[in-house]
């Protein structure tokens, strides 16, 4: 009798200071894609009405607080809390990936060091997010990309610009993909761009671009072709071929 896979064990870690409470229903939905957040813990001061907002939805999303009271200013004791519980979760060897909630880059050493240990990292966190913290995790989520962006921003930012980006945005991206994948007749599959895609930019996301799924971005910069192939799923490849790709298949 075959048994059922395994599934991936989280530990979500919130932090408080840096994330809207706007998010976090889109935030376990896309949570739950991944895996199952067995660990939900969610780090500020709770004392004041500041984190009101988060505290109002901790029973609805079974997330546990725990409160740091801000002793000193300019010292971000729930930072550091975040920190040694991190450290404990991942020495405790009981789940398989963290999934960091902040746009802070005081975390980026934390991500670094959770994957030198062998353990993915996914972080979610607003588009200013310094790049240091992205490309430190196996994958980064933009919240603007799991709620609305006047929704997902403080009041204080809903200003800025959109992070939304054109299709056309992700062409540089896919070209080089793609182009690393370098198959003879110049076809790919798109589950293997879709890998691709991920190990040289952990930050990627079709929804970043307005679509919902890579097939549809890739047809929608009208920069590649497209194909259904049976038993092998979708295969794309640059409507102008590469330098050098006509010259290949002469030889």
């Amino acid at each position: 009798m075959a048994t059922e896979p395994r599934t991936v064990r989280l530990a979500v870690l919130i932090d408080a200071d840096n994330a809207s409470s706007s998010i976090a229903d889109g935030l376990f939905e896309e949570i739950g894609k991944i895996g199952e957040a067995s660990v939900r813990r969610i780090y500020g001061d709770f004392s004041g009405t500041r984190l009101k907002s988060w505290a109002d939805l901790l029973a609805k999303h079974a997330i546990v607080p725990h409160q740091n009271f801000a002793y000193t200013t300019g010292k971000n004791a729930s930072d550091i809390a975040l920190v040694i519980d991190a450290m404990d979760i991942l020495h405790s060897n009981r789940v398989d990936g963290f999934c960091l909630v902040s746009s802070d880059s005081d975390f980026t050493r934390l991500a670094a060091r959770i994957r030198e240990q062998g353990i993915n990292v996914y972080g979610f966190g607003e588009h200013r997010t310094p790049e240091s913290f992205r490309q430190a995790c196996r994958r980064f989520i933009y919240i603007e990309n799991l709620v609305p962006v006047a929704a997902a921003l403080d009041r204080d930012r809903a200003t800025e610009t959109s992070p939304l980006q054109p299709p056309s945005a992700a062409i540089p991206l896919l070209r080089k993909a793609i182009a690393q994948m370098d198959d003879e007749d110049g076809w790919v599959g798109l589950g293997g761009v879709g890998h691709k895609l991920a190990a040289l930019a952990p930050d990627f996301d079709p929804r970043t671009y307005g679509q919902a799924k890579l097939r549809d971005l890739v047809r929608k910069t009208g920069a590649f072709e497209v194909k259904s192939m049976q038993g092998s799923g979708i295969h794309v490849r640059f409507k102008t071929p590469l330098k050098g790709q006509d010259a290949k298949k002469k030889s």
